[in-house]
């Protein structure tokens, strides 16, 4: 259908290029799913699926950057993703050494700024350096923020935000009554960055799957049919007009 598209300039045009470039969400989340059923209806190993993921994870990075995303949060690993099979994890740990190794130059290029969220604990001393090395390339670019989360899990970092506060308020001598959504916002990883405005998960699954479940309180959800290696560019663009179409009320009423 996208490839018809792509060969009617003004179907290309009045479909995916005819943003409103004053309505772009600041922060995109996305739920990259689909890799191993992608590699399954196609008899191939699950890895491959991983693989051509990491190729739409360059696409789509491509696309943000230029429309004008200022933060991107991709859900690479997840907590629950260990009880995996050890040969997949282990090639998904790689992954971020050989996507940052042929990937990194165009990045810098493009003023993209790596950074991940997650715990650092229980990954490969490969996959930490690898990813310490883009973010030290990248921390003076000021353009798109690109973040993986890995080894990331919402409820266990609320847990751990939550542990830090008792220890401050018990230090300082404070109460729970001094407890509200903004010490909770100062203490999670994502403290320095606003709450997405849009929420996509590829592969038609509903569900956030324990993904910035603090975070995506007020998100526009949009559930793509695609598997996550045939997600692209333009079904980026795709999401941004369905985001566009919609009015955002954060619990009020509408203007009549």
């Amino acid at each position: 259908m996208f490839k018809k598209l792509r060969n009617n300039n003004k179907s290309e045009s009045n479909q995916f290029n005819n943003l409103d470039l004053h309505n772009i969400p600041e922060h995109v989340a996305i739920i990259m799913d689909g890799n191993g059923r992608w590699a399954k209806q196609r008899k191939m190993p699950r890895i491959k699926g991983h693989y051509e993921g990491m190729q739409t994870i360059k696409k789509v990075t491509r696309e943000a950057s230029d429309i004008g995303i200022k933060y991107l949060t991709l859900y690479a690993f997840s907590t629950e993703n260990w009880s995996r099979p050890e040969s997949e994890v282990n090639y998904i740990m790689n992954l971020p050494v050989n996507f940052l190794k042929t990937f990194l130059p165009e990045l810098i290029e493009k003023n993209v700024k790596v950074e991940t969220i997650g715990f650092q604990k229980g990954l490969p001393t490969s996959t930490i350096e690898a990813i310490d090395h883009a973010k030290e390339k990248t921390k003076n670019n000021t353009g798109l923020r690109l973040i993986f989360a890995i080894n990331y899990g919402g409820r266990a970092e609320i847990v751990q935000s939550f542990k830090t506060i008792v220890d401050e308020l018990q230090h300082k001598g404070l109460s729970s009554d001094d407890i509200n959504e903004d010490l909770i916002n100062q203490h999670l990883m994502t403290k320095n960055y606003p709450d997405p405005e849009l929420l996509i998960r590829t592969s038609g699954e509903q569900r956030i799957s324990n993904f910035l479940i603090w975070q995506v309180s007020y998100s526009e959800f949009i559930f793509n049919e695609k598997l996550w290696p045939d997600f692209d560019g333009d079904e980026l663009k795709n999401c941004l007009k369905i985001y566009q179409s919609r009015q955002r009320r954060f619990g009020g009423l509408s203007e009549e």
